[in-house]
């Protein structure tokens, strides 16, 4: 048995739930998993044997709580099986879909010295309804111009759960 460890950054919720979906996978082939915001401190990181970090993008950033608990921690995670993912709705395009083409995780790896065994690249979800009003028409235009939907009566889930599924099965 595996003793997993999640730690997440999310702005809407959805990384989050993706951490809970690859944990519930997980937990079928008998692994213990922890999931809990990446702003938390715990202590005892090093009583787990992999750590997965899962981190949104808002505005082309990922949050800073990801980079200053990287910073933190990177000799612990340099010692563990370790993997990292970003949500990002760029990823709803094919050419942007993969560690290797999306802009948002190679920025991340030239960023980050860290250097985790598995990488993943998901699509997210654009939440118009929920948002505030300044997030929802900046969305939108940017929606607009990547050619993204933009009905802000509706909300568009982009994430492809194969997609998640497969990653997790190698973890």
């Amino acid at each position: 048995m595996t003793k997993y460890l999640f730690l997440y950054s999310t702005t809407d919720g959805h990384t989050k739930r993706i951490c809970e979906y690859i944990g519930n996978i997980l937990k079928q082939q008998n692994h213990e998993i922890k999931i809990y915001p990446i702003s938390l401190e715990l202590k005892k990181l090093s009583e787990y044997d992999s750590i997965i970090l899962g981190a949104s993008i808002r505005y082309g950033k990922h949050q800073k709580s990801v980079f200053n608990f990287i910073n933190k921690y990177k000799d612990l995670l340099e010692t563990k099986k370790s993997a990292f993912f970003s949500v990002n709705v760029v990823a709803r395009k094919s050419e942007k879909n993969s560690p290797n083409t999306n802009p948002y995780m190679k920025k991340f790896l030239k960023t980050t010295s860290w250097q985790p065994n598995k990488l993943g690249v998901f699509a997210g979800k654009v939440d118009y309804p929920s948002y505030k009003f300044f997030d929802k028409y900046i969305i939108r235009l940017i929606m607009w111009i990547t050619k993204g939907p933009t009905d802000i009566s509706q909300s568009y889930e982009f994430t492809d759960w194969k997609v998640v599924e497969n990653f997790a099965k190698t973890l």
